[in-house]
């Protein structure tokens, strides 16, 4: 497409550079951008154009271009409000979607940009028009109509207005009603409710009285009075009369036009085809409530204007007001669009694209303009995060036909291909004992132990109530929280269980699992201590790859192999694994280049093999669907913009980031559709509604409502988990809210004992707690801004069944005799320091901290002496028992006190030194990132005034608070 500077207008340059919403009102047939303080106000006689950017985890920009009709616009302002999409969309490089919505039909989409709803004013800027400016409080009716995004429509204030079908919101001056057809849904009123909200807080300053009135009460209680009486008294609503807003289009048709010299002219097709598209034309496909128009790359900028105004009229002629245009440039087709035809092709090139882009904003740069926002942004750096703790309690099963045998802790990491498993893994969770259930499936395991696997685990789960999230996970597939949960985790070939055995006899197969004295082949795979694997592969010289590090043995001889393209994390890796999988043998390391004849031989000789690195799934931007699952059917709903809001205690939600998919189940959903999650999420992935090419092995999680993990609430900018504990249904609870003015502060559920199973205790023994400890990394960083005396000495007096998740790990010996051990001589010199840091602190911990400074949660619970009963012969044993325990957790207490004291002190100390840097450069979405910054430590850069505007406290204060609530703050703000 060729662009030239007189297309494009003055009020779009530098527009889409950043993430966020950009509105532009159409005055004197041009734009002029609106301020920030009067996005989501619309006037009834104007037209406005509203820019969705978005920042995707690509580091590529997104837009979304939306052109809203008043329904008293004039028809000029409405044409220029088409053409000037058209141009914004060529600044932008030419690869947004363009959607046509008019007033009181917007598409969900849009309305979600203003959450709650948008409630247009009468007036405009053209036509005679004057924005209305209330003098005193005028009573008005409003109809709200929808599950997951509101259309609210101001209706005549008349009883005739009201049906049974709808909800309604009348607006008075003291008090505001909503009134609940008897036909609407549960969810429905909760959404409206947001709307009441809305209205309390911008027309009344959030002051007036609610109440809401049920269709059918008659007169059961004053504020059903008070409702009618403003109707002339009750009576019986009328039959709702159909009219043109019920009036419904059908999308089955499917009408495919060319446009040419303006005219659109039908193409002939017994089916619609990829290929029936020309990259140098413009289509019009006609869905009847959806009206598409398709233009080509090559296109001119002319040529889109007259498609577009041939759409236009084709929706005008046929007075389908409901009808919504979406406007598509090839190689950016929307799911929707390319689920229209029969066959799609994918044939996308989008360098072209990168060239128009980049052609533009040459242009724009010449003017001066700041173009940085058009070019697409590197890929930001992001670190794999589990978002789990690793300190909790595994037990692991092997499945063996119809049951599950219980693994020894040193075998919980030892898994094998043909085999099927279960596993329970409790551990710290931000407010409460957290339990993650899962069943892991061998790439060689037969479909009849799988089956029992996933029986036993959802079994698992029914018993402990649905509280546990559920897993099903399959080899090769494994996320990162499965392996952070078994850190050190190894494959082998093979099976030993009797479904394995059992279908290598039928197949008359080789039986190849794993022999310790046999030959074999591992690949060293990971990112550290906590999170390493090591896979057998085929003992065979095409198993190589440049990128990893492998260990091949047999039962006399161990070599291990570096790839050229292999860090040193991958040979430290290789040192770790030897101590699992060999640890007894002399090693013959082999470099890549310059290995012995010996290894060939072992491995058949040598031939080619691979220096490309294993990629796995990467994770998309989530997107949220609303299920509804009945006759093994399941049907979906995408809900854009999502919030916590938008997840009903009634319903079924999927998020689906392409490597992982998440099935969110409400508390009131009914216990059958409960126990079906598992195969809705099965089902989702078929459906693959994101025409994303889901793998039918991606991990599935199973998150009940008032037990989302945080793997699970890290999708959501902010996260309340007070809401899922308040009791009744959707709009019971949002009631309460809007009564109430916020949400209640529930009560902290104290952490639970998971349950055992196998006939194991439920609290690990001595021995279980230190191999989990001992899985952590030696060589431990210590956790910034605290002394590594302050660790040693809170070491000492920590219980590590009660150890803070604030504090660090205590410190445990290596368990790794490869490791390379610090030379103690340079550890001497620290000893005297530490030993008067750890004199200054036993002085501290003499002395009680303040009352009024401790936190609730950090006080020892005094308790009273009883005295010993007559004539027991305790000598005085139970009582100094007693005290030593009183005495241990209060010195635990002071020690997380001092914790949190000195973490406070010290990482504000550590910041007094560090330059500023804007919020904007600071973020992780940002398009113009700071480079050699600490990326742990973004917040440290904020001036003080930015960082008290974006966390709503001081430094000293934020440095106060555990780090799992700081990393909270950080997400929310997105400097995390």
């Amino acid at each position: 497409m060729s662009v030239s500077m007189r297309d494009l207008d003055p009020a779009f340059q530098g527009a889409g550079q950043k993430a966020g919403i950009e509105v532009w009102r159409i005055e004197n047939f041009s734009p002029t951008p609106i301020p920030k303080s009067s996005i989501g106000r619309f006037f009834t006689g104007d037209s406005y154009i509203v820019l969705k950017t978005t920042a995707l985890k690509t580091g590529a920009l997104r837009h979304d271009i939306h052109y809203w009709l008043g329904k008293d616009t004039s028809q000029d302002e409405a044409g220029t409000a088409a053409v000037k999409t058209v141009e914004l969309d060529a600044a932008l490089g030419g690869r947004a979607v363009q959607y046509r919505e008019v007033q009181g039909h917007e598409t969900e989409k849009f309305l979600s940009y203003f959450k709650p709803c948008i409630i247009p004013q009468e007036g405009g800027v053209a036509s005679g028009f004057k924005h209305v400016e209330a003098e005193e409080h005028i009573t008005r009716l409003f109809v709200c109509r929808g599950k997951h995004v509101v259309h609210v429509k101001e209706v005549a204030f008349a009883r005739s207005s009201l049906t049974h079908d709808d909800i309604y919101i009348l607006d008075t001056k003291s008090k505001i009603f909503q009134f609940n057809g008897s036909n609407s849904s549960i969810q429905e009123r909760a959404k409206a409710l947001e709307v009441v909200q809305y209205i309390k807080d911008t027309y009344h300053d959030g002051t007036c009285e609610v109440a809401t009135v049920e269709d059918g009460r008659l007169m059961a209680d004053a504020d059903s009075g008070e409702f009618w009486g403003f109707f002339g008294g009750f009576a019986p609503l009328p039959r709702k009369t159909a009219n043109e807003e019920d009036k419904t289009y059908t999308s089955d048709i499917k009408k495919l036009f060319c446009v040419e010299k303006g005219q659109a002219n039908p193409v002939e097709g017994d089916s619609l085809k990829r290929e029936m598209l020309d990259t140098s034309k413009c289509y019009i496909l006609d869905c009847g409530l959806e009206v598409f128009v398709w233009m080509g790359r090559t296109t001119s900028l002319d040529d889109r204007k007259v498609a577009s105004g041939a759409t236009e009229e084709m929706i005008r002629s046929s007075e389908r007001p409901k009808s919504q245009m979406i406007r598509i440039i090839e190689g950016f087709e929307t799911v929707t669009f390319r689920s229209k035809f029969d066959t799609w092709a994918q044939v996308t090139n989008t360098t072209v694209s990168e060239d128009g882009r980049g052609r533009v904003a040459a242009l724009l740069q010449r003017q001066g303009v700041n173009v940085r926002g058009l070019m697409k942004a590197a890929p930001p750096k992001e670190e794999i995060q589990a978002f789990i703790d690793c300190t909790g309690n595994l037990q692991v099963w092997r499945v063996n036909g119809q049951q599950k045998i219980l693994l020894q802790a040193a075998d919980h990491s030892k898994f094998y291909s043909g085999d099927c498993y279960v596993f329970q893994y409790s551990y710290p969770g931000e407010e409460k004992e957290e339990v993650l259930i899962g069943t892991w499936f061998g790439k060689q395991s037969v479909e009849e132990e799988r089956a029992s696997a996933v029986s036993m685990a959802s079994k698992m789960v029914e018993s402990m109530k649905f509280v546990p999230a559920q897993a099903r996970i399959y080899e090769g597939k494994e996320p990162v929280q499965f392996f952070v949960i078994m850190q050190t985790f190894i494959v082998f070939k093979g099976g030993i269980s009797s479904g394995y055995k059992k279908y290598i006899a039928e197949k008359e197969v080789g039986d190849d699992t794993y022999n310790e004295n046999g030959l074999a082949l591992f690949r060293i795979q990971g990112s550290g201590p906590e999170n390493m694997q090591a896979i057998q592969v085929d003992p065979v010289a095409s198993s190589l790859n440049s990128s990893y590090c492998y260990i091949l043995h047999n039962d006399s001889s161990v070599f291990t192999w570096t790839g050229n393209l292999a860090t040193s994390t991958d040979q430290e890796l290789v040192e770790r694994q030897l101590d699992l999988i060999k640890p007894n043998l002399q090693t013959r390391a082999q470099k890549e280049g310059s290995e012995s004849d010996q290894f060939w031989e072992l491995l058949g000789g040598k031939t080619e093999y691979s220096s490309q690195k294993l990629t796995k799934e990467p994770e998309s931007d989530p997107h949220l669907f609303s299920c509804t699952f009945t006759k093994e059917i399941l049907k979906v709903t995408e809900i854009y913009n999502f919030t916590q809001d938008d997840l009903m205690t009634e319903d079924i939600f999927i998020v689906d980031c392409h490597s992982e998919i998440f099935v969110w189940v409400g508390q009131e959903v009914v216990p059958k559709n409960k126990l079906q999650a598992l195969t809705i999420g099965e089902k989702f992935i078929e459906k693959d509604s994101l025409l994303e090419k889901l793998s039918p092995e991606a991990p599935i999680y199973v998150i009940m409502e008032g037990g989302e993990p945080s793997f699970f609430t890290r999708f959501f900018t902010s996260w309340d988990s007070s809401k899922s504990a308040m009791h009744g249904n959707s709009f019971q609870r949002k009631l309460r809210i809007v009564k109430n003015v916020g949400t209640p502060v529930a009560e902290k559920p104290k952490r639970r004992t998971p349950a055992s199973y196998g006939g194991r205790a439920s609290v690990p023994d001595k021995s279980q707690q230190r191999s989990r400890s001992m899985s952590f990394s030696p060589d431990r960083v210590r956790v910034r801004g605290r002394s590594p005396a302050f660790n040693a000495l809170a070491a000492t007096f920590e219980s590590q069944n009660a150890r803070n998740l604030s504090t660090p790990p205590p410190v445990v010996r290596k368990l790794y005799p490869r490791s390379v051990t610090p030379d103690s001589s340079k550890l001497a010199p620290k000893s005297s320091a530490i030993s008067s840091r750890s004199a200054l602190f036993e002085q501290q911990l003499k002395t009680p901290p303040q009352e009024p400074s401790i936190p609730k949660s950090l006080k020892a619970s005094p308790k009273t002496p009883e005295a010993p009963a007559p004539g027991s012969n305790s000598n005085g044993k139970e009582e100094e028992k007693e005290n030593g325990k009183e005495e241990e957790k209060s010195m635990s207490s002071r020690i997380e006190y001092l914790t949190i004291q000195e973490d406070a002190k010290e990482g504000v100390e550590d910041e007094e030194d560090l330059p500023a840097y804007p919020y904007e450069r600071l973020k992780t979405t940002s398009a113009d990132p700071i480079s050699d910054i600490d990326v742990t430590r973004r917040e440290a850069y904020l001036s003080s005034e930015e960082f008290k505007e974006k966390f709503g406290m001081t430094k000293e204060a934020f440095y106060k608070l555990p780090k799992w609530k700081q990393n909270k703050f950080k997400m929310a703000v997105q400097l995390f």
